[in-house]
Formats: C-alpha cells, structure tokens, sequence
C-alpha cells in the first residue's frame, strides 16, 4: 500500500513540533497529501461533562469568553505554525487535495491542507484518522515513562491505521534504517505490512526478536515475506536479560543497529487497556526516543 495521505494531530503542546516535523518530513518523501488537524476546547461540552461528573464550574459571560477566546488563540498560533513548517518545507496549501495517480505512475506532488474541529481531542483526531493512510501524533516531555496517553489509545484502537508516534525533537533522519520488533504475532505482521511504503525505501532493515523461541523461529519466515516484496532485511536474535524488560532490550537493539524507526505492533496481556499497552509496548512507548511506528 502507498502512503498518499497522511493526518498529523496538532494539539499546540511541546508534542507537536517533533510530529509536524515529521509529518511534513514524510509528505515530501511519499509525495502525499498532509492534512493539520487542530481540535479545539468545547466549551459546553466541558460544562456538561463536568456537571455530570459533579464539578461546578463558573457560567458568568465573561469565563466562557475568556475561555473560547483562549481556544481560538491557540488554534490560530497552531495554525500560524502549521504554515510556516509546511512553507519551509516547500508543501503548498491547499484547499483540497488533487486526485492520487494510478499504481504503477510516479507519485503526485506533495501538498497540505488544514482542519479545525473542536470535541473530544482523543476521539476526533481518531475517527478522522480513519479516512488515511498515515496519523502522525506527537509524544511530549510530558508523557514520557507514561505507559499510554488518551489521544494514541484512541487512535490506535478506533481508527484501524498504523500510528506515527514522533518524539519532541524530531531525529535527522527517518526510515534509513529500520528495526522491527518481532514475536510472531498478528500484530506484529500488521505492522510489518503496514511498514511496506517505510520499508522498501530503506537502507537497512532488521528483524529483532527478543528472547522467544517462537518469535526467533518465525523471523525467517518474515525475512522471506520482506525479500518477496524487494526488502532485504536481517535477523538478530536477542537472549532474554534477567530482570530486564523486553521493551527495554528491543530499544537497546535497535540503537546498536543504529536504527532511526522502529516498527512493531500493539500488543499485550488482558484486561482491555493492558492488551494495547502492556509489556514491551508500554516500556517502549514510555521510554523510546526513537519514532515509532505501531498497529493495533
């Protein structure tokens, strides 16, 4: 599958600079068409949120004014930021964007275009992102060494697309060289799939595969799957460290290949929320410095 649109969620927090820079990274590279998408405070959508949850809050003109005011100041400062990233890196703004070209022709030229809606954060970015090949979200300062965050739980279990997780400070370089993170699963091989467009313009590709028989006997199987779609990649199998997380031990493979993305799908143990975010997932999520890509 080619990358010929991609959705960046835009909050106005240290988190969106490393993701813009990305998204508009990987606009030029694909020759996609890149959508902003800025979703703004509700106000009476808090109010009844927090009624219902048994807060008062003030309802005099002047703080709903002051609020909404607040809002549109920082959908116009992200919008302003929009613009500028975009113009430098030579995307034009459009108001839609062109028809893709057939398989088989070159790729179109790269373009942008902005969205503002405002809602649930979490919960509008996902179901936008349902309509594209690519979301790219941004991580801040902030969340790091936390195991989740609303607006990438959402996305990944709502939207059915792989996610982009960008760090605050963007790296040099993405998708030279690429690790995969590999334990045999079907969510492993979503995102190996979903990796295609990343993967076949990569310098170096490996498949790690941390202390599970399962996942060191399947990763040939995995490397044949790759060869077929012209991807040459290697495998390294990693023994399992006592007292050393598995999420911890891929980060660390990963660095050693020297790798500038890595890929791996979202998975865990039961209940719900630690089948999205559990083991090596949540220690990578929390403590990667590298851009993730992942699929649920």
């Amino acid at each position: 599958m080619a990358i010929k649109t991609i959705l960046v969620g835009l909050s106005g927090g240290t988190a969106s600079n490393g993701a813009l820079e990305l998204a508009c990274r990987l606009a030029g590279q694909f020759g996609a068409h890149l959508e902003g998408l800025h979703v703004g405070l509700d106000v009476e959508e808090v109010m009844l949120s927090a009624g219902a949850s048994g807060f008062a809050l003030p309802v005099d003109g002047r703080w709903i004014d002051e609020i909404t005011g607040n809002a549109a100041k920082m959908a116009e400062k992200v919008k302003a930021s929009f613009s500028e990233t975009a113009s430098r890196h030579g995307l034009p703004l459009l108001a839609e964007p062109e028809p893709g070209k057939p398989p088989g022709e070159p790729p179109g030229k790269p373009s942008v275009s902005w969205r503002t809606e405002t809602g649930d954060a979490p919960m509008v970015v996902a179901r936008r992102a349902r309509f594209f090949d690519l979301v790219v979200l941004g991580r801040s300062d902030r969340v790091v060494d936390k195991p989740h965050s609303d607006a990438i739980e959402q996305t990944l279990m709502q939207s059915g697309r792989p996610a982009l997780l960008a760090p605050a400070e963007p790296p040099a370089t993405i998708g030279e060289t690429i690790a995969i993170g590999w334990n045999g699963s079907a969510h492993a091989v979503r995102a190996v799939a979903a990796a295609l467009p990343f993967l076949g313009q990569a310098r170096q590709t490996f498949i790690i595969a941390v202390g599970d028989d399962d996942a060191a006997n399947s990763a040939p199987f995995i490397q044949a799957y790759l060869r077929m779609h012209g991807v040459k990649a290697e495998v390294r199998n990693v023994l399992k460290v006592p007292a050393v997380g598995r999420g911890g031990q891929l980060l660390s493979a990963a660095r050693e290949e020297g790798a500038d993305l890595l890929v791996m799908g979202a998975y865990g143990q039961a209940p719900w929320r630690e089948a999205l975010f559990g083991g090596a997932t949540r220690d990578i999520v929390g403590m990667s410095l590298l851009p993730l890509l992942i699929v649920h």
